[in-house]
């Protein structure tokens, strides 16, 4: 695991190291899970979380410009995490806003998203980008709402041309896992 702390409140762009090692890491085997932790200036425990291993993908890592010449390490390019890419599922808190989460919630949580790991990096970032998509609904949502999303997934997929079919793959996958549920015909609700 990896420890991010800082005093301060929860932002959705956390800095971290070198973009290229960053990138060798979460396509390695060993990526490792990352804790955030932010404090008070009372070094008060505000917010604790976990973000798995498995929700992390390249697109979420972000490269910085490259220090400038003047620069003791002149050319060194580092990266910043955009949690704002990671769904909701994939942010376990342990401590929220002061307050401890009950053990057999966060063991439940991060549990629920553990059939990530099986999947090949290629499936689990569109299983990921579907997520991020419902996570943007209402609890009850449609295909059709899904479908809104079409153009955002081309520009992340441009090689892929069947977007509603991959849209309509991925629902099942979320289905099967007990992350959404099949309401009827085209309608969902989500399970989290």
């Amino acid at each position: 695991y990896e420890l991010k702390s800082k005093k301060s409140k929860l932002s959705n762009i956390i800095n971290d190291g070198a973009y290229k090692t960053m990138i060798e890491r979460i396509n390695s085997e060993d990526n490792p899970n990352f804790f955030l932790l932010t404090y008070s200036k009372e070094l008060t425990v505000n917010n604790f979380l976990i973000i798995p291993k498995h929700f992390f993908k390249p697109d979420i890592i972000v490269k910085r410009k490259p220090l400038p010449a003047t620069a003791k390490r002149a050319g060194w390019v580092g990266c910043n995490i955009d949690l704002r890419q990671i769904p909701e599922s994939g942010r376990v808190f342990l401590v929220k806003n002061q307050q401890v989460i009950p053990r057999d919630d966060v063991t439940q949580q991060f549990q629920k998203t553990l059939f990530l790991r099986e999947q090949t990096t290629a499936s689990r970032g569109w299983t990921l980008d579907i997520w991020k998509c419902i996570d943007r609904l209402d609890t009850h949502f449609s295909l059709k709402q899904v479908y809104a999303f079409t153009d955002e997934l081309k520009l992340k997929h441009p090689e892929n041309n069947y977007i509603p079919d991959k849209i309509r793959q991925q629902l099942q996958v979320l289905r099967d896992k007990g992350i959404i549920e099949f309401v009827s015909r085209g309608h969902y609700r989500k399970l989290y």
